[in-house]
C-alpha cells in the first residue's frame, strides 16, 4: 500500500513538472516572458526592441581632398587643406535604434567632434543624422553594421559651413546582461563641402573610434 502510494505521488510530481515546463516553454515562445540570463541564449532581439547608445571616443584625420588649399576666400566655406589638421581630436555620439526585426534597425544620432590645426586653432563639427543598419548575433556578441547620413554644421574661427555628411562602419558589443552591452565602434566619416566654384570644393575624411555602451529597453 505504501509502495503504491509513493509510486502514485512520484508519478504525480513528474507529471506536474512536465506540464509546468511545457507551459513555461509555450509562454516564452509566445514572447510573453524573459529567459534567465545563463546558458544558451535565445534570440535577443525582436520587432519593437530599442537601444540607446552612449559613445565617447576619438577622431583621426585621414584623407583630405582640396583642389585649392589657399586662404579662406569664401567665408561660407570651411576649407580642408591637407596640412591644416595634424593631430587626433575628441569625438562623441548619442544614438537611438529601433529594431524592425531581429536584425534590421533604424534610428537617429547626434554627435560632435573637435580637432586641432597646425595654427593651434580648433575646428568643431556637430553631425546630426538618420541611421540604419543590420546586426549579426554570435552568442553574446552583437555585431552591427551601421550607416548614418545627415547634416553637419562646422566651424573654424569665423568661418562656417553646414552640409551633408555620411559615415559608416562596424561595431562589436558584448551583451553583459539583459539591460547593457559594451563594445567598440569604428567608423569612416566623410564631410564634403561644395561651393559655387567647383575648384574650391573640399572633402574631409576622418576615422572615428568609440568605446560604446548600449542600454536595451
Amino acid at each position: 500500500m505504501k509502495k503504491a502510494l509513493a509510486l502514485s505521488l512520484m508519478c504525480f510530481m513528474v507529471l506536474n513538472i512536465t506540464l509546468h515546463a511545457q507551459e513555461e516553454d509555450d509562454y516564452y515562445q509566445e514572447g510573453q516572458g524573459e529567459y534567465d540570463w545563463y546558458g544558451d541564449l535565445p534570440s535577443l532581439y525582436s520587432a519593437g526592441d530599442k537601444t540607446f547608445n552612449i559613445s565617447p571616443g576619438i577622431t583621426i584625420p585621414a584623407l583630405f581632398i582640396n583642389k585649392d588649399p589657399s586662404k579662406f576666400d569664401d567665408k561660407k566655406v570651411l576649407s580642408y587643406p591637407e596640412h591644416n589638421f595634424n593631430r587626433t581630436g575628441g569625438a562623441g555620439a548619442l544614438a537611438f535604434n529601433y529594431f524592425i526585426n531581429s536584425n534590421v534597425f533604424l534610428g537617429g544620432e547626434i554627435g560632435g567632434q573637435f580637432i586641432g590645426t597646425l595654427a593651434k586653432n580648433t575646428s568643431y563639427i556637430i553631425p546630426i543624422g538618420f541611421r540604419s543598419g543590420y546586426q549579426f548575433l554570435v552568442w553574446r556578441l552583437e555585431i552591427p553594421l551601421t550607416m548614418v547620413i545627415g547634416i553637419a554644421p562646422q566651424t573654424l574661427l569665423n568661418y562656417g559651413y553646414a552640409g551633408l555628411f555620411i559615415k559608416g562602419g562596424p561595431a562589436v558589443f558584448y551583451r553583459f546582461n539583459p539591460d547593457w552591452s559594451f563594445g567598440v565602434d569604428l567608423n569612416w566619416a566623410w564631410f564634403p563641402q561644395w561651393t559655387s566654384q567647383p575648384k574650391k570644393n573640399a572633402h574631409g575624411n576622418f576615422i572615428q573610434i568609440f568605446l560604446s555602451a548600449r542600454y536595451h529597453f
